[in-house]
């Protein structure tokens, strides 16, 4: 009994320690601060939510994250300049149109002409300038997973700087995340203080 009460305290307190990250992130950021691609790279980030402009958005450098037909999501570069071939922002994105368009060109269309002309009717789509908003990246929460879209990317033939900024278009601070987490900690510890409290006393010799 003892143990399961030690082993309940420290998940407790490791949910407690998430959702008050969680919270802390919302609270830094309530709406998402506008900068361009430039001062991104330049002058690294004022917060994690982000309205990034000025981009470059290089759908003909995708890598699909899942690696397979059955596609989730897909991580596309955007610079700040045309062709530019070194990628210091890359953006993980779930839009739907994207990952339709993708799937076709690389998956549906069987000769290279029939590839050449889905690529000229779509160019504007392909190769745009294009702002997003979401997340960096950044937290401990994410750690596994921006290990394995730097590995994905590198793979990919991606030329990428040992320090890059993965932001995942759409998201934004898990503010009811942070709440479940800390509810279910209060919770469990309050469990763990006060209902074994009356078995115990109960067990007592009077």
């Amino acid at each position: 009994m003892k143990r399961f009460r030690f082993t309940l305290i420290a998940v407790c307190l490791v949910l407690l320690y998430m959702g008050y990250g969680d919270l802390s992130l919302y609270l830094r950021n309530q709406t998402p601060a506008e900068i361009s691609i430039e001062q991104l790279i330049r002058q690294g980030p004022p917060q994690e939510w982000l309205h990034v402009t000025g981009g470059y958005f290089n759908l003909d450098e995708a890598i699909s994250t899942s690696g397979s037909v059955e596609l989730d999501a897909l991580l596309v570069p955007l610079t700040p300049e045309p062709e530019q071939e070194r990628y210091e922002v890359l953006v993980e994105t779930h839009d739907a149109q994207l990952l339709d368009l993708f799937k076709t060109y690389h998956f549906k269309l069987d000769t290279l002409y029939d590839k050449e002309a889905f690529r000229e009717e779509n160019a504007r789509v392909f190769f745009s300038q294009r702002d997003i908003t979401g997340m960096l990246q950044t937290s401990l929460i994410a750690d596994n997973n921006l290990n394995q879209l730097e590995k994905l990317a590198r793979a990919g033939g991606l030329d990428i700087p040992e320090e890059v900024f993965f932001l995942s278009e759409g998201k934004t601070p898990p503010f009811w995340r942070g709440v479940f987490f800390l509810a279910v900690a209060l919770a469990g510890l309050a469990k763990v203080l006060f209902g074994w409290k009356k078995p115990a006393e109960e067990a007592a010799p009077k």
